[in-house]
């Protein structure tokens, strides 16, 4: 097989495209874009985000030690690509967007309503990388839609309409390919 050496930059795809929602102290809810996030441990479960030291939510991550990871679906496709465009220095997009925040449990970080899956997480650990700081993030409380989990509390991709992002582009997931541990349970 022939390769090529590429342009040095990270080709992990396809990554998912999360809106994170944060609120500042005063109680103002605002919502960033993350494509750089990630599953970090299982027990205590744990998420990781990492937001670019430039950007308005990074000041309120940092000032709260809380964030939302919010799971959208096709639904709420324009909303994740608008708030990654758009500053929330500018403009409150909750408001623009028509979007319902709710105030977390644990936290009190507001998520958006309108995603199917919300995880609201407060800052365990946190490491600046250079352009950017790491989050990591313990899920202490989970909102869900009915139907989007099964009764094992997984993911029911048949309730959900996921998508991945491909930058620049979106892509639609939803094709079972598989079953975790196939590979070994066929050769028995």
């Amino acid at each position: 097989m022939a390769k090529t050496r590429a342009k040095l930059r990270n080709y992990l795809y396809p990554i998912p495209a999360v809106p994170v929602s944060c609120t500042n102290s005063s109680g103002h809810p605002n919502i960033i874009t993350v494509a750089w996030t990630g599953v970090s441990c299982g027990a205590p479960p744990m998420v990781s985000i990492a937001v670019s030291l430039v950007r308005h939510s990074h000041g309120i991550i940092k000032e709260t030690g809380a964030f939302c990871i919010n799971i959208p679906d096709k639904e709420t496709l324009y909303a994740t690509d608008y708030c990654g465009n758009v500053s929330g220095r500018d403009v409150d997009k909750f408001k623009e967007l028509g979007l319902t925040p709710v105030k977390g449990e644990e936290t009190g970080c507001h998520y958006i309503d309108e995603c199917p899956i919300n995880m609201e997480c407060q800052v365990r650990h946190s490491i600046v990388l250079g352009s950017h700081e790491l989050f990591v993030g313990e899920i202490v409380a989970v909102y869900a839609k009915d139907g989007v989990l099964t009764a094992e509390g997984r993911v029911n991709m048949d309730n959900l309409d996921l998508f991945a992002y491909v930058g620049p582009d979106y892509y639609a997931l939803g094709e079972k390919l598989g079953q975790y541990g196939y590979s070994v349970s066929s050769r028995s």
